[in-house]
């Protein structure tokens, strides 16, 4: 049922119905506008789109809105080189260098602490080799870094 009442007796019908189903007097047909139906001028074609619009979603990293097309890497990072930090680790590990260079002051500091006790440079030698061995986008991400 529906708000189309009968005004003999109030009662609600059909928007379709003819008459009232309760009391049988003959309902108003009441006109429903119909809506605006546009057209297209005769002339004009509708746009053709090779590649549909694609609207990225946004990622924050660090309460910064980071697009899907950097994957992760945040624009603001400083500017290494892989190789640099690598050959850093290995020759220079277990004086922390390569930890300084990559912008991680405190463990920079923490290497340069216990480079006495030689277990800095066996670090530096295998995060030197890691390094060097994973790939770019692995490298940025988990050091913070962009490559030149």
């Amino acid at each position: 049922m529906s708000n189309h009442l009968c005004p003999q007796c109030g009662a609600p019908n059909a928007f379709d119905a003819k008459e009232c189903a309760y009391c049988g007097e003959p309902l108003p047909v009441e006109a429903v506008p119909a809506a605006p139906v546009y057209q297209r001028p005769v002339n004009q074609q509708p746009p053709v789109y090779s590649n549909p619009p694609v609207y990225p979603q946004q990622n924050v990293i660090n309460n910064n809105i980071i697009s899907p097309a950097y994957n992760g890497i945040d624009p603001a990072w400083p500017i290494k080189s892989k190789v640099a930090a690598g050959l850093l680790a290995i020759f220079l590990g277990g004086l922390g260098i390569h930890k300084f260079y990559l912008g991680k002051i405190g463990m920079g500091i923490l290497y340069l602490c216990f480079c006495w006790t030689y277990v800095p440079a066996i670090i530096g030698l295998i995060e030197g080799i890691v390094y060097l061995a994973s790939n770019d986008h692995n490298f940025q991400v988990k050091n913070h870094v962009r490559l030149k």
